[in-house]
């Protein structure tokens, strides 16, 4: 059997998949990360999956989460909104700070599993996706800093400033095109690792969902600035699903999992550290229901030990 963990992006939504496997990990004893054979995970996902496979427990990520919230999204908020309406409504430097003092010069090669996270070559268009060396074709990532790969998948636009990586790249968030990469992460276990579809069990995370209500008017009306705000949260959405069905279609339904709770549309946001507290009570509740049905075919026991073909 080959398990598979996969979480979305979310911004600081991301709280609500740590709360949930932070909560496995009392009940299971150990980090949450060394039940998986592969993780993915983008932006706010993508972190959390460099955090585990370097071997932090999802309750210190969730610590940690806490702290950095705070920090990199407080501010006034007028000036938030200032920046927001000429350049990104963040810096990146107090994140690169958080990240920096977490994951200090470990690289991805230093991962305890496979690892795959993408993001965005904004000079091309093109996907960039970031691998572990659990592959012979695998030869320059594994090289790459965890903050260098951390802040490129996390660099949504209008949030925070695109990302340049030390080869001179221009990277931005890999919410772009692959915001749930659960349909990623199957195609990488079978093209890739050649692991039989029939041996997979996959654990795909979110970070909470809210319908893409059209609101009054159906389609009547949607014009720009119904769009403009409108139009991200659907591509969103789709993008989910059609990846989420990917991976079933692939791997059977029996064999993924999906936990994301719907909920209302203003209810959690990107930048919303307010909701810090309900995010990780959601998370703790989810895991209290879905524990019994995971413990038995995700977490009865630790995964293989992970061998890469390179290594730093």
């Amino acid at each position: 059997m080959r398990r598979i963990l996969s979480i979305d992006g979310g911004g600081i939504k991301g709280v609500f998949p740590l709360a949930f496997l932070a909560s496995i990990e009392d009940s299971v004893g150990r980090p949450a990360g060394e039940y998986f054979d592969l993780i993915s995970g983008t932006s706010t996902g993508g972190i959390i999956a460099l955090g585990l496979g370097l071997g932090f427990s999802a309750q210190e990520l969730l610590v940690m989460y806490e702290q950095l919230g705070k920090q990199v999204f407080g501010g006034p908020t007028l000036i938030r909104f200032l920046r927001w309406l000429s350049i990104a409504k963040y810096s990146q430097v107090r994140l690169r700070q958080h990240l920096t003092n977490a994951f200090q010069n470990k690289t991805l090669g230093d991962s305890r599993c496979r690892l795959l996270i993408p993001a965005v070559n904004l000079e091309t268009g093109r996907p960039h996706i970031y691998k572990t060396a659990h592959h012979e074709r695998f030869e320059k990532d594994y090289r790459e800093t965890a903050v260098t790969v951390a802040l490129a998948t996390a660099a949504a636009p209008s949030y925070f400033p695109s990302f340049r990586d030390p080869s001179g790249i221009l990277l931005v968030d890999g919410g772009l095109w692959a915001n749930n990469p659960v349909g990623l992460a199957v195609i990488e276990a079978m093209q890739v690792l050649d692991w039989p579809l029939t041996d997979l069990r996959v654990l795909s995370l979110g970070c909470t969902e809210t319908p893409a209500n059209p609101g009054i008017g159906g389609s009547i009306g949607m014009g720009l600035t119904y769009w403009a705000f409108k139009g991200p949260q659907l591509l969103m959405s789709a993008q989910s699903s059609a990846s989420l069905g990917l991976a079933i279609l692939l791997a059977g339904d029996r064999n993924v999992v999906r936990i994301s709770p719907v909920v209302t549309g203003s209810r959690f946001g990107l930048d919303k550290v307010k909701r810090i507290d309900s995010l990780k009570g959601l998370g703790r509740n989810e895991a209290r229901s879905a524990l019994p049905s995971l413990k038995t075919c995700l977490f009865s026991e630790p995964a293989e030990e992970f061998i890469p073909c390179r290594r730093p």
